[in-house]
C-alpha cells in the first residue's frame, strides 16, 4: 500500500519548440492563416498530480496517483507517460467515456511571456465519488492539488472538495491541500473562496498554498508588501478556519511555515510527527538555495513534494523546510517539472554539503 495518495489536477502538456524564432515574434506566429514551421513538440504530463506525485516517487516515497482522464487517445498517452516512471503509478488514474482528457498547448516564443491554450476536460468532472475508499485504506497521507482548476471542486461553495477531505479525514489519513491562482474574471475566480476555505480547512491538516493564492482567497490586497507580520496575520486567519500546519510558498523569497499547538497537532491523521513538541508552535521563514534558474514549471509542486517526503520520514520542521526548498531549487535547474529532481540521498547530500542560500529572510 502507498504511503501517500496524490490527487487532483492532471493534464497533458504539449510544448512546440519555437527556439528557431527570434525574440518578439509572438504576434507573427499567431497570425490567422499563416503556416509557421516549428521544431518538434515535447509532450509531458502536468498538473499537481504529475508534478507533486512523480517528484515524491522520485524521492523514494511509495505513492499512488489519483486523477481522471478521458478514454481517448490523449488519455492513453497520459497513462503511458505516468506508467513509464513505474507501471503501478497509473493504476488509480480512471478513464471516463463521458469526458475528454485535459491538455495544455504551451506557446513559448523566445523573449516573450508564455501563452497557454488549456482544456480542463476530465478535471472539471472530478468529484468525491472518484476518491474511493479502496484507494485510501492503509495510506498515511492524502494530498490534493489545484481545486481552482477543477470546476467540480469549487461549485456549490466547494461541497465536493469538502466532502473529499471530510471522508479522508474520517479514515485517519493526514490531509494536505495545495491551491492554484484562478483568473479573477473566470468562474473559478468568482467563486467564494473564503467560504470554501471555511468549509474545507477544518478537515485539512497541512495547508500548502502560495502566499499570492492565499491573499486572493482571503480577499486581501495581493499587492501587500511581503513581511513577517503579513505572514503571521495570514496564518492566524487560516488557523482560525481549522488548518493545523500552514506552509506558504513565497517564490524567490523562500518558504514560511507555522504550526499549531501540540494538543491540536495530536488530532492530525496517522502521519503526524512522533515528536509533537518539536513541531508544536513552530514558526520560521527560510530563504531559497542559490541556483541558476532555467525554468520554474512545477517549482511549487516540487517544493511541496520535498516537504511531504520529509514529513513522512519524520524529520524536524526545519529539516522538512530545508528539504522542500532543496527539491524546489533542483526543479528550477531544468526547463520541465521533473528532470531536475534528484533522488532523496542526492538531495540530502547537496544540502549537507553547505549549499549556499540567496540570503536571510528574517
Amino acid at each position: 500500500m502507498p504511503d501517500a495518495i496524490i490527487a487532483g489536477h492532471l493534464c497533458l502538456d504539449i510544448i512546440p519548440d519555437l527556439s528557431a524564432h527570434t525574440a518578439g515574434q509572438f504576434d507573427a506566429i499567431l497570425q490567422p492563416g499563416k503556416l509557421v514551421n516549428v521544431g518538434a513538440a515535447s509532450i509531458s504530463t502536468g498538473g499537481a498530480v504529475s508534478n507533486t506525485g512523480l517528484a515524491m516517487h522520485r524521492l523514494g516515497v511509495d505513492t499512488r496517483l489519483l486523477a481522471k482522464v478521458g478514454s481517448d487517445q490523449l488519455g492513453q498517452v497520459v497513462r503511458q507517460i505516468v506508467a513509464s516512471h513505474a507501471p503501478h503509478l497509473a493504476d488509480a488514474i480512471s478513464s471516463s467515456t463521458e469526458t475528454s482528457t485535459s491538455y495544455t498547448v504551451v506557446i513559448n516564443p523566445p523573449g516573450c511571456d508564455r501563452c497557454f491554450l488549456h482544456h480542463p476536460g476530465a478535471n472539471d468532472d472530478f468529484c468525491a465519488d472518484d476518491v474511493r475508499d479502496e484507494y485510501l485504506r492503509d495510506a498515511r497521507l492524502f494530498h490534493f492539488g489545484y481545486p481552482p482548476l477543477m470546476a467540480g471542486m469549487f461549485a456549490d461553495n466547494g461541497s465536493q472538495l469538502t466532502e473529499i477531505f471530510r471522508r479522508v479525514n474520517s479514515l485517519g489519513l493526514t490531509t494536505s491541500l495545495d491551491m492554484a491562482l484562478p483568473d479573477p474574471n473566470s468562474p473559478a475566480g468568482l467563486a467564494d473562496w473564503l467560504m470554501i476555505l471555511k468549509n474545507t480547512l477544518p478537515y485539512v491538516d497541512i495547508f500548502l498554498p502560495s502566499l499570492d493564492e492565499t491573499l486572493y482567497m482571503l480577499g486581501r490586497n495581493t499587492k501587500t508588501p511581503l513581511s513577517a507580520t503579513l505572514l503571521h496575520e495570514v496564518s492566524d486567519e487560516l488557523f482560525a478556519m481549522g488548518a493545523k500546519m500552514v506552509g506558504l510558498k513565497l517564490g524567490e523569497h523562500g518558504l514560511y511555515l507555522r504550526t499549531a499547538s501540540a494538543d491540536i497537532l495530536q488530532t492530525m491523521g496517522r502521519a503526524r510527527p512522533s515528536d509533537l513538541n518539536a513541531w508544536a508552535n513552530y514558526e520560521n521563514w527560510l530563504p531559497c538555495f542559490q541556483v541558476n534558474v532555467i525554468g520554474t514549471t512545477g517549482s511549487g509542486d516540487s517544493t511541496i513534494a520535498g516537504f511531504l517526503a520529509a514529513f513522512l520520514r519524520d524529520m524536524s520542521p526545519t529539516e522538512a523546510m530545508n528539504t522542500a526548498l532543496a527539491v524546489g531549487a533542483c526543479n528550477v535547474e531544468a526547463p520541465d517539472a521533473l528532470s531536475g529532481i534528484r533522488s532523496w540521498d542526492e538531495t540530502l547530500r547537496r544540502i549537507n554539503a553547505g549549499w549556499a542560500r540567496r540570503g536571510n529572510n528574517i
